[in-house]
């Protein structure tokens, strides 16, 4: 544990635990791999107060602790010993609830691990086992573990056998909870992007947990048309919405590209090669999104016009070419994802950092539409 950890622990465990008061139906809380907090945004509305959480990454984590100063941070590896023993310690011994977000790098299809074999060689994926470890100390009423919908197929080494996840679990907690596992797609429930997150829930057999119901679809229009155009390098007077800068070919691209079309299809303004040839790629590069349905599932690589599905619908202009040849800016990320306008983050947030982060959360609507369906 190096002298960053020890600082982090020490500082949270000396706090004052949150006071609650007993007689409202608050439910405690603690995260694990919280990472900026996103999945966090709207739990106080629905009554979950988080008091404690867990995030490997400084730089996430002092993002967690701007959002939410009254929750204990605790920055450091779970896996290492004494950051686990800290989480638990920081966490009272009643816990109604807990959020967990493993890392899902090791098992999106979008990442480098594909076959069994080599996910079974990514730690990361034996994370759920120190889930698994906290789940038995402190027996919360409730547990949220959501993850890509690979992991549900995901089979893991437990007792000299691969089970997947859910089979582990029932194992281990099926005689005292409830344990129920589902994909969900986030333009279902009122989130403005096309986004599929595996849900597990454990919830003890005395208590109720229902389901969401489906909403309306948002679309990209309803989600960000009223923002104002902006071309790359542009700014706006409105907070996060700035455009990046792009290469003058790419623009050029995108500027011949009409919304819902790739780049990858025009006879004369099409990617190129630094030698001027057409380059080979998946037909999701250089595309604009639709405005009338909800955004593709945004990516860690939203900062990228090559990338897969992330440059602006564009509006046709009287030259014949088309605005905003750039990829979305943060706040239309944000918006696309169900993060409120007035995200509560630094203003010196890096532009990438934010990026990165909402490419690899759930859509805060989402969790609350499924977490408001806990019944106390």
């Amino acid at each position: 544990m190096n002298r960053f950890h020890f600082f982090y622990i020490q500082d949270y465990l000396q706090q004052d635990m949150p006071k609650v008061n007993v007689h409202n139906k608050s439910l405690i809380g603690a995260s694990l791999f919280s990472s900026a907090g996103i999945a966090e945004q709207y739990l106080a509305d629905v009554g979950i107060n988080i008091i404690v959480a867990n995030e490997l990454l400084l730089e996430r984590a002092q993002l967690y602790k701007a959002q939410y100063p009254k929750s204990k941070m605790i920055c450091g590896n779970i896996l290492d010993d004494d950051i686990f023993n800290a989480v638990v310690a920081a966490t009272p011994k009643k816990l109604d609830f807990l959020l967990a977000s493993p890392p899902c790098q090791g098992m999106s299809i979008a990442g480098k691990n594909r076959t069994v074999k080599q996910m079974l060689a990514d730690s990361r994926n034996f994370l759920i086992f120190k889930i698994i470890d906290f789940i038995k100390i402190k027996n919360p009423n409730f547990v949220l573990i959501e993850n890509v919908p690979t992991f549900l197929r995901l089979e893991l080494p437990y007792n000299e056998q691969l089970l997947k996840v859910t089979e582990i679990l029932n194992l281990l907690f099926g005689e005292n909870y409830n344990i129920e596992s589902e994909v969900f797609d986030a333009a279902q429930y009122g989130v403005a992007q096309r986004r599929t997150r595996a849900i597990i829930k454990l919830y003890k057999k005395n208590k109720k947990w229902g389901l969401p119901k489906k909403s309306k679809t948002v679309t990209v229009r309803e989600a960000i048309g009223y923002l104002p155009s902006l071309e790359a390098g542009k700014k706006s007077n409105i907070k996060w919405h700035f455009a990046r800068k792009h290469l003058p070919k790419h623009i050029e691209c995108m500027s011949h590209t009409p919304t819902g079309k790739t780049a990858m299809e025009n006879s004369i303004y099409f990617p190129t090669k630094e030698n001027g040839e057409r380059i080979n790629a998946y037909n999701t590069t250089y595309r604009r999104i639709n405005w009338d349905e909800p955004a593709p599932t945004i990516t860690i690589r939203n900062d990228a016009i090559s990338s897969q599905l992330n440059v602006h619908p564009g509006r046709l202009k009287a030259d014949g070419t088309y605005s905003d040849a750039r990829v979305l800016t943060p706040l239309e990320l944000m918006l696309l994802s169900s993060i409120p306008a007035d995200w509560s983050i630094p203003d010196n947030t890096p532009e990438l950092l934010i990026r990165k982060c909402i490419g690899e959360c759930i859509p805060p609507l989402l969790v609350k539409q499924i977490v408001s369906q806990i019944q106390r």
